[in-house]
């Protein structure tokens, strides 16, 4: 019993906020690549929110719920649908067993997040129940999601159901909902194009100033190469000074590693470790789901930013995430 996959879309797997801690050791974090689009999938549905979810890229399963759930789709839009009908976005959802759930391609942005109340019943590797597909563990089976596979559930009396839950359990429908929703419209969510806010990377000074320049005026497109390892960029090309004295160094999601041929590339949630391109920039922390959702071919811009812009931002998020913590807090019982 849980949830069988019928169709896995692209790349679906199962992620949660990453094994952290354990890089020194040559472990990737890993984790959802649009983190806050997670969270707020789980925080829907009772869960806590470094919770495992699924994350769909690009193009969607088709999913048959083989028991009854609670759950939560929130990121891009992917038309989901139920048997036919739509599916809600950003609020809860509970469904009947028998029903099917299919996600189409985006109509906007790039990932998708379903969370189940209670969770996925997979065992934690290495404290996380992230997928690492290059390293063959973690999530289901240490790989993305197959025809067939059945993903099994946590007991539903593990879930924070709430009051809502077991009054519409009384009614007939393959699904319902509440009347009210989460605002996705102050997510950091890509629905018009914003800049990316970066901070001077490691070897900033290594490159002229003119390259510095270059790197915030100019627009650069997302590679069909990008994946959850880097998004490769194309557009001028950058040249770094003495770029053969950069030694191999740790790296940071949301570093702007810059290779001998010149094009960026920005090292995500399945980044090695180490590197040795010299890095001329870092993407601020709270818009790394902004870069999650960029799809292939779709455009970007950099805009520097400071310390202190990029800590008022991520403080800016946890604040709004806090609100609708305690919104739920009511609405949840």
């Amino acid at each position: 019993m849980g949830i069988q996959i019928e169709h896995p879309g692209l790349l679906t797997t199962l992620q949660d906020l990453g094994r952290t801690g354990l890089q020194h050791l040559g472990v990737p974090v890993n984790g959802a690549m649009d983190e806050t689009s997670h969270r707020m999938a789980n925080l829907l549905v009772g869960n806590a929110e470094d919770e495992a979810t699924l994350e769909i890229t690009l193009s969607g399963p088709r999913l048959h719920f083989q028991e009854d759930a609670v759950i939560a789709v929130c990121g891009a839009n992917m038309a989901p649908m139920i048997d036919g009908e739509p599916l809600p976005m950003w609020r809860p959802v509970r469904v009947r067993a028998g029903v099917r759930v299919l996600f189409g391609r985006p109509q906007i942005g790039c990932r998708a997040y379903l969370a189940v109340a209670a969770g996925f019943d997979v065992p934690a590797v290495m404290g996380s129940r992230s997928t690492a597909v290059r390293g063959a563990y973690g999530g289901f089976n240490g790989r993305a999601l197959r025809k067939g596979d059945v993903l099994p559930l946590r007991s539903p009396e593990e879930a924070h159901t709430a009051r809502w839950v077991g009054l519409l359990a009384h009614k007939q429908n393959r699904f319902a909902f509440p009347n009210w929703s989460v605002s996705r419209h102050k997510m950091p969510y890509r629905v018009t194009p914003q800049p990316l806010r970066i901070l001077p990377g490691r070897h900033w000074q290594n490159f002229p100033v003119a390259m510095r320049e270059q790197l915030v005026a100019a627009e650069y497109r997302v590679g069909n190469d990008s994946d959850r390892m880097g998004y490769r960029l194309s557009g001028p090309a950058l040249d770094a000074r003495r770029s053969h004295d950069v030694l191999s160094e740790g790296m940071v999601t949301g570093a702007v590693q810059v290779p001998p041929g010149g094009q960026p590339i920005i090292l995500m949630a399945d980044h090695q470790t180490t590197g040795g391109y010299p890095v001329i920039a870092v993407v601020i922390g709270v818009d790394l789901p902004v870069v999650a959702q960029l799809a292939p071919g779709e455009t970007l811009r950099f805009k520097l930013a400071t310390q202190e812009e990029s800590y008022a931002a991520a403080i800016a998020r946890e604040q709004q995430l806090e609100l609708v913590r305690q919104a739920l807090a009511v609405r949840l019982r």
